[in-house]
């Protein structure tokens, strides 16, 4: 998944309520900020996007989000 495609689910993805975990090590408070930081980042970063840690949370908001729709 590119970037782009990412980001376009996440324009019309439902914001879940918060505290989420992602995991025993990252908690969102803050669903906008963590959205728009991490595309920032990514948008940035001089890295395979396979090896990105803000993809790879990105990517896991995303399938919390996906399994309680």
């Amino acid at each position: 998944m590119t970037i782009e495609e990412l980001e376009e689910w996440y324009k019309n993805a439902p914001a879940p309520q918060m505290p989420v975990h992602l995991d025993e090590a990252n908690t969102v408070h803050d669903y906008a900020l963590f959205v728009n930081s991490h595309f920032e980042g990514l948008k940035f970063a001089k890295v395979e996007l396979t090896k990105s840690p803000l993809m790879t949370r990105l990517l896991k908001m995303k399938l919390l989000i996906e399994a309680n729709l």
